[in-house]
């Protein structure tokens, strides 16, 4: 059994300059769980690989495709490879969100 308390994950470099912490990486899924404070954002990006949010904390905005839609604490989204989404904290609190990739991407995001 393997335990680790995700504050003690060091930052993940990203092109979005945010706290993310990559928790998990087999084959077969990643996870990350992202932090964004008050004001920040993901950059609007496609990612090559299925993927579901989990907000942890918080309020935040999501944008998939040409949708968009506030989601809270216990949400689950899902969001379909190669479809533009980012996430926006309006908030005044921060706002963390779980990120599982499935499977694990063998290609890099792309910004848009």
């Amino acid at each position: 059994m393997k335990i680790t308390n995700t504050l003690d994950i060091p930052v993940h470099k990203n092109p979005h300059d945010v706290d993310a912490r990559k928790i998990y990486e087999t084959k077969d899924a990643t996870a990350v769980v992202i932090t964004l404070q008050p004001g920040e954002s993901l950059k609007k990006h496609k990612t090559p690989v299925d993927v579901f949010f989990y907000v942890l904390e918080g309020e935040g905005v999501v944008e998939i495709g040409n949708e968009r839609e506030t989601a809270v604490k216990d949400t689950v989204i899902e969001s379909p490879a190669n479809i533009p989404h980012r996430w926006f904290n309006d908030s005044p609190e921060p706002f963390r969100v779980l990120v599982v990739k499935v499977p694990s991407p063998v290609s890099q995001t792309k910004l848009l």
